[in-house]
């Protein structure tokens, strides 16, 4: 075997395909973006065929870079968007409807109305989430209540439920396999986190027939075979993860009281707690960060829903930067004696808010605001954001107390400029590692590890590198003014 991983990331506007060598180099990659469909406000979807060709794009394009063919690749390492819902048919592999988005925020009314029930808190208890449109739950709900018939036949077996690792699996395989792994279960809002297992109670409560779920396995198991009319070879899937715990994976998060926080289109922060199911009471997310032998480990989430769109908006919404690079260096340019705060709630406020009805807005601006300032607020909209999730944290879980020290990733982490404010606005070191792919290595080292090829978690860790340490530079008056400032702009945000 020549020890080629290959990892799928199949994000929110576009998949990517990378191919690793044995020694864990990147060899090969595929990028291909596909439409965004917003069908009325608060809503967003995605076509699931438009998914599937951009993978299957993205894959070749990979193997043709590295000069490779199937044959040469040992694994293959999964990981996706979480919370996004597919439905589609059993027999003919068809989706019933265009996917239902994590940002979607249709179903905000029915949680409300499931809250009013007192609901929230038995699938918090069991799920570790919260009544949220950014879960999977009610969102297949909805499909199932809006989709002609769509119901009746899940209930016959005749329809398949699954986030896209689930679909993208079953398409590899032919349909051979209809499969998930715990994270991505984690964040439906109808699987026990303690129990391991779909929750009969939930499921009744949502009506959704058990009949149309997956399996679930562990983040490293044998998720099937590659149909080999695809790729012109059989290559077994062995490794997947929801994009944010295969961030945490690929950080070598491994040890309770580790931080990752991830900068993509939203943030996600995700703190091990080892054994430990914290409860949270600050409104953070109790969730699975990986099942691994049989043994779960658990963390602490805090989800922001904006954070590099927030740049897109300066970019496409406003036409103040044409590259989305240009933000860190214009910020630089701010002045300084403006305080102007962007509140980022473009599809509601996350955590620690939690509040769907909130709607973006800016704080501060004078007659002398400019491009310039608003590029900083939408960029430290992001670190205040992360110091929120921060407090929270340390607030739950007592041992993440002290010296706290946040490993960074996604695309915004490339700023000099905004990783600096974030380690100032935190007042704690950011490291930042020197392989920023680190949600695809995490997915390519769950199959490169279980197909035998790459290090155990050991050696893993040990592998990682740091590639610059951002130390707090800002004295601690300038900062606790910016900060209090920033909470007086969530305060008057929230709906």
């Amino acid at each position: 075997m020549a020890g080629y991983i290959l990892a799928i990331d199949q994000g929110t506007t576009s998949s990517r395909a990378i191919v690793f060598d044995k020694k864990m180099r990147i060899v090969g990659s595929g990028q291909k973006e596909f439409p965004q469909i917003y069908p009325a406000s608060g809503w967003v979807e995605h076509d699931p065929e438009a998914i599937w060709e951009s993978v299957l794009w993205s894959i070749r394009k990979a193997l043709k870079e590295a000069d490779l063919e199937a044959k040469a690749i040992s694994a293959i390492g999964i990981t996706n968007q979480r919370e996004t819902v597919v439905v589609w048919e059993r027999e003919s592999g068809k989706p019933i409807h265009n996917a239902i988005v994590w940002q979607d925020r249709r179903t905000a009314s029915y949680c409300a109305k499931l809250k009013r029930e007192g609901l929230e808190k038995v699938f918090t208890r069991k799920t570790g989430l919260l009544l949220d449109p950014y879960f999977s739950g009610t969102k297949l709900s909805w499909l199932l209540s809006n989709v002609k018939g769509a119901r009746a036949r899940a209930a016959k077996g005749e329809l398949c439920f699954g986030t896209i690792d689930t679909f993208l699996i079953w398409r590899l395989t032919g349909g051979k396999s209809f499969v998930t792994d715990a994270t991505n279960a984690s964040r439906t809002l109808i699987y026990n986190i303690a129990d391991n297992d779909w929750d009969k109670e939930l499921l009744e409560t949502l009506r959704i027939p058990a009949a149309m779920l997956p399996e679930v396995k562990d983040c490293a198991a044998d998720f099937g075979v590659t149909d080999k009319g695809i790729f012109g070879a059989q290559v077994p899937i062995l490794g997947v993860a929801g994009d944010q715990q295969a961030a945490t994976i690929g950080q070598a998060c491994f040890e309770p009281g580790m931080m990752k926080s991830t900068y993509g289109t939203g943030c996600f922060a995700l703190l091990n707690t080892g054994a430990d199911m914290v409860r949270s009471k600050n409104r953070l997310l109790t969730t699975i960060a990986y099942r691994l032998d049989g043994e779960t480990t658990y963390a602490l989430e805090g989800s922001i829903f904006i954070a590099g769109a927030a740049v897109q908006w300066l970019r496409d919404g406003l036409g103040v930067i044409k590259k989305a690079s240009e933000t860190g260096e214009l910020a630089a340019k701010a002045d300084p004696a403006q305080d102007v705060y962007l509140v980022p709630a473009f599809v509601g406020l996350g955590a620690p808010h939690w509040d769907p009805d909130a709607r973006a807005a800016i704080y501060g601006m004078t007659r002398n605001t400019g491009p310039a300032e608003f590029a900083r607020a939408a960029l430290e909209a992001v670190c205040y954001q992360t110091r929120d999730l921060l407090e929270a944290m340390h607030k739950d879980w007592k041992r993440a107390e002290g010296d706290t020290v946040l490993r960074v990733d996604g695309g915004m982490v490339a700023s000099d400029w905004t990783m600096q404010r974030l380690a100032d606005i935190l007042d704690a070191p950011v490291d930042r590692p020197t392989i920023l792919e680190t949600t695809a290595m995490g997915a390519a080292w769950l199959a490169g590890s279980r197909a035998g090829v790459w290090p155990d978690r050991k050696g893993f860790a040990e592998a990682w590198a740091k590639d610059r340490r951002f130390e707090p530079e800002m004295d601690e008056k300038t900062r606790a003014v910016k900060v209090r400032g920033w909470k007086d702009a969530v305060r008057r945000t929230l709906g």
